[in-house]
């Protein structure tokens, strides 16, 4: 995920919504009326808007890349694959956030009448960027972590060959205790332990130059 700044800007924010701190806030309302019609994408954050930019080719490729190659694994299973035009809603923080890929078991759960806003990620994905790797693996991966389904997180780099893997265990107590793995070469395999799917890595760097 690629967020550029926290002040946003757009011609469709008006002035009144910026504080006196520098940073634009608005009720959860004024938001997502923005986000159905506005050129550019938010997130929002208990109240604080945040501006995504746009990916690079690379960043793009790679999620191309995983979206083409998981989707044909997944595509007579139960698991639904959705790429970054929905939301994750995440209630315990009151945050509405982008991912690269997200999948579901089973139906998507929707936040109340929404349709573009999900509840019950099974597995995320982000592809790093340089200005988003330690909100990815720290705060938003929190927030993440309040979500009951959400049991297996990818982090790829955009730069090298590298993927951190980390899977929930003991996930039918509930505990917050995750296992790390390490890929970082090319003819690694990541064994997907909420799908029961291997991802090589020469999947998802397919034509991808360092």
């Amino acid at each position: 995920m690629v967020i550029a700044q926290a002040k946003p800007i757009a011609k469709n924010i008006s002035p009144e919504s910026e504080a006196s701190d520098g940073k634009v806030r608005m009720t959860l309302e004024e938001y997502r009326e923005i986000a159905e019609t506005s050129e550019e994408r938010y997130e929002y954050c208990n109240g604080e808007i945040i501006t995504i930019s746009g990916g690079t080719a690379t960043h793009s490729a790679i999620a191309s890349n995983l979206l083409i190659y998981l989707g044909f694994l997944l595509r007579d299973t139960d698991f639904r694959l959705y790429n970054s035009d929905l939301r994750v809603w995440i209630p315990e923080y009151n945050c509405g956030t982008y991912t690269d890929l997200m999948v579901v078991n089973g139906e998507p759960e929707f936040n109340r009448e929404r349709t573009d806003e999900i509840l019950n990620p099974l597995l995320i994905i982000e592809v790093l960027s340089p200005s988003t790797e330690g909100y990815d693996r720290g705060d938003k991966f929190r927030k993440y972590r309040s979500i009951p389904s959400f049991c297996e997180y990818l982090l790829v780099s955009q730069s090298e060959p590298y993927v951190e893997q980390y899977h929930q265990l003991d996930r039918q107590n509930s505990n917050d205790r995750w296992q790390l793995q390490i890929c970082d070469r090319l003819e690694q395999t990541i064994h997907l332990q909420s799908l029961n799917l291997e991802l090589p890595m020469s999947e998802i760097y397919r034509r991808i130059k360092f």
